[in-house]
C-alpha cells in the first residue's frame, strides 16, 4: 500500500490533527504542507503534533491488540472485530479493522516523523539546541512505530512511501533500523544538548527526552537480543526522573477511553495469568484493578483504574521498575552475577512505596531456587506485574518461550498478526500471513 495520509494543521492553535477518512476534502482554514514543513512554527506545530499523534492513536494500538492478544484483557462486545481479536488463532482474519488500525497508525506515525526529519535542518529561525530536540524526538517517534511493527508482525517496512509501495524486511531488520534511530538522536542531543525553548515551544517539563530515548534504546535492544547493549543503554537512564505522556478533556487519555468509556474490553482478573505466575499479595493488583468482579464466559474480569483512570492520567513513557528488569534480565542472559540480578529482582518485589508512578508491589524477597532459569522467571513474572497493559507482554511470551498457540492459548492466542487486507490489495510486496 502507498502510505498516502494528508495532515490538517490548525497552526493558530499549534495542534496537529490526523485525518484518515477526510482524504479528499480541503479544510480552507488548514495550512498547507508548504506553510507547515517550511515554516519554524509549522515544524513546531508538527513536532507537537507528532509525540500528541502518538500519544494517543500510536499507544492506544499499542495497548489494545496486543494485550488482547496476550490476554491482560478480554473482548467483551459482541462486535465482530472484537471478538475475532479475542479469539485469535485462525479465526483472526486479515480483514480484522483493528489491526488494520494498528498498521495504520503505525504508517501514519512513521510518514509524519519522516517528513518532520526530511524538512526541518533546512528551515531557518531554528536554533540549534530547538533542533536538535526536534529532531531526537523525531527520530524516537519514528522508532517506536517500527518496534510496534515488528512487535505484531513477521515483516514491515522500514519507510513510509507516497509513491510506491513499501516494500518489507524480517523483524530483525526492523529493530535494527529502530535502534539506528535512536542512536542518531542520542548523538544529536548529546552534540548539542535541548534548549529551554525545546521545553517549553515542543516536549513540555513532564516528556524528559533524554531518558526515554537511552531507556527505549535498552528496551528494543532487549527486545532485539543484543543483550549486553541492553544493559550498557538501561545504566544510562536517570530512575530518579519522570517522562509521562500527559492529556487533557480535549486530548483524553486513550486506555480510559477504551477501557472505561466505550468498555468493550475488561481486564483480566490477576494480570491474565495462569495460576503460580501471580502473587494474590501483590499490591499492583490493587493499583491497576478494582472491583465490580464478573463472570464473562467463564473468565473472570476486573476493572481497570491505575493509569486509565480519568481521562486526564497521565500514562509513563516507562517505568524506573522496567528498567531495573532490564538490567536483572540482561545480567542473567550474558551468564552475569545471579547475585546482581536478585538484588534488582528484589528491588522491584519489595518496594512498598515510593515508586515515582506509584507502582509498588509490597512482596517479601525472592525465596526460590537462585538458578539462571527459575530467575529469569521471576523476571518474567515481575514485568507481567508492572508492566502490565504496557503492550510488552506479547513479545516477552516468545523472549521467554511461553506457552504458544494452538497448543496452548493461555498466555497469547497468537505468534503474529496477519497483513490487514488492504495492504495486501494495494501492495504485491505484501508476504505470505503467517499460519498463526
Amino acid at each position: 500500500m502507498k502510505t498516502n495520509f494528508i495532515y490538517k494543521y490548525l497552526l493558530p492553535v499549534m495542534v496537529l490533527f490526523v485525518s484518515s477518512c477526510e482524504l479528499d476534502q480541503t479544510n480552507p482554514n488548514s495550512a498547507t504542507d508548504e506553510q507547515v514543513l517550511n515554516t519554524r512554527e509549522g515544524i513546531i506545530a508538527l513536532s507537537i503534533g507528532i509525540r500528541q499523534n502518538y500519544s494517543i492513536n500510536g499507544l492506544g494500538s499499542a495497548m489494545l491488540a496486543p494485550t488482547v492478544t496476550a490476554r491482560e484483557m478480554k473482548g467483551t462486545a459482541t462486535f465482530t472485530n472484537t471478538l475475532e481479536l479475542e479469539a485469535g488463532g485462525t479465526a483472526l482474519p486479515s480483514a480484522n479493522g483493528i489491526i488494520l488500525t494498528y498498521w495504520s497508525n503505525m504508517q501514519r506515525q512513521m510518514q509524519m516523523s519522516e517528513n518532520l526529519i526530511a524538512n526541518a535542518p533546512g528551515v531557518g529561525g531554528i536554533e540549534p539546541g530547538l533542533l536538535s530536540g526536534i529532531m531526537a524526538q523525531a527520530y524516537l517517534f519514528k522508532a517506536l512505530a517500527l518496534t510496534n511493527l515488528a512487535t505484531a508482525f513477521e515483516q514491515a517496512n522500514l519507510n513510509s512511501s507516497t509513491t510506491e509501495p513499501v516494500t518489507f524486511v524480517p523483524r530483525a531488520q526492523v529493530f535494527a533500523e529502530a535502534l539506528r534511530l535512536i542512536g542518531v538522536g542520542i548523538t544529536g542531543i548529546t552534540a548539542t544538548a535541548p534548549s529551554a525553548s525545546f521545553t517549553s515551544l515542543v516536549s513540555g517539563p513532564d516528556f524528559d527526552l533524554r531518558n526515554t530515548l537511552f531507556a527505549m534504546q535498552a528496551r528494543i535492544n532487549l527486545i532485539a537480543g543484543n543483550y549486553a547493549q541492553a544493559l550498557a543503554s538501561a545504566n544510562m537512564v536517570d530512575l530518579t526522573k519522570k517522562s509521562s505522556f500527559t492529556y487533557t478533556t480535549l486530548s483524553p487519555n486513550p486506555i480510559h477511553s477504551l477501557y472505561n468509556v466505550t468498555r468493550s474490553y475488561r481486564p483480566r482478573e490477576n494480570y491474565g495469568l495462569p495460576a503460580g505466575l501471580f502473587d494474590p499479595a501483590d499490591k499492583r493488583l490493587t493499583f491497576y484493578f478494582t472491583t465490580p468482579r464478573d463472570i464473562i464466559n467463564a473468565d473472570p474480569v476486573v476493572t481497570l483504574v491505575g493509569f486509565a483512570a480519568a481521562q486526564t492520567t497521565p500514562i509513563p513513557v516507562f517505568l524506573p521498575d522496567e528498567i531495573k528488569l532490564i538490567k536483572a534480565e540482561a545480567t542473567l542472559r550474558t551468564d552475569g552475577p545471579l547475585a546482581t540480578a536478585l538484588g534488582l529482582i528484589n528491588e522491584v518485589r519489595t518496594q512498598v512505596s515510593g515508586d515515582l508512578f506509584g507502582v509498588n508491589a509490597g512482596l517479601s524477597a525472592y525465596a526460590g531456587p537462585v538458578t539462571k532459569d527459575e530467575l529469569l522467571l521471576e523476571v518474567y513474572r515481575q514485568r507481567c506485574a508492572e508492566l502490565y497493559l504496557s503492550g510488552l507482554k506479547w513479545e516477552d511470551t516468545r523472549r521467554f518461550n511461553r506457552p504458544a498457540p494452538p497448543a496452548n492459548n493461555s498466555e497469547r492466542n497468537r505468534i503474529f498478526y496477519p497483513y490487514p487486507d488492504q495492504e495486501r490489495i494495494n501492495n504485491k510486496n505484501t508476504p505470505a500471513d503467517p499460519a498463526i
